[in-house]
């Protein structure tokens, strides 16, 4: 049995809980922590970053296994999740906690990152606002929003908001998902 090829990648697209739904549903996908990235203040947490003042879009970062999960594929599966052409916008959540962000931690992940824009473009009408920036520092969320979906099945955003975005990734990347 091969190796795993362990990485971490660390995405922005609206609402944390959103991203963080799918990628827990996925092979390969060891673990998804809602967070905090991309802000110029010292720390973060939910309240500071809610002002819409920290510059901290919320943030999921995920460690997966490339060999189970390709990158490009996760990448793929992040630009279908989300409406990356909203700036600082992701339906009725706004401000830019909420903008689309893609954080590399090396040059590797940033072309990776940069032909997965190329690529999304392609299947979206309207420019592409995501930015691809280096990772400073990823802040952990509060426990209250780590695995939010299925802590609060019957929370309506969750149902209303989240469940769609589920049903909509898990129709075009099937075989990428576990069995729930």
């Amino acid at each position: 049995m091969e190796e795993p090829m362990k990485q971490t990648i660390t995405l922005a697209g609206g609402c944390f809980w959103c991203l963080d739904a799918v990628f827990r549903r996925l092979h390969g996908v060891e673990s998804s922590v809602c967070g905090y990235a991309g802000g110029e203040a010292d720390d973060a947490h939910y309240h500071k970053v809610a002002t819409g003042k920290t510059g901290h879009a919320e943030s999921v970062e995920v460690t997966f296994d490339d060999q189970v999960l390709p990158l490009d594929v996760l990448l793929d599966i992040f630009f279908t999740l989300h409406d990356p052409t909203t700036l600082n916008r992701q339906g009725a959540d706004t401000g830019p906690q909420y903008r689309s962000a893609m954080f590399y931690n090396d040059e590797v992940q940033k072309q990776a990152f940069l032909q997965a824009k190329e690529r999304a473009q392609e299947i979206w009408d309207d420019p592409i606002v995501t930015e691809i920036v280096p990772l400073k520092e990823f802040y952990a969320g509060e426990q209250e929003h780590q695995d939010y979906f299925n802590n609060n099945p019957g929370n309506g955003y969750c149902s209303i908001v989240i469940a769609p975005k589920i049903v909509k990734v898990r129709k075009k990347f099937i075989s990428y998902f576990k069995e729930d």
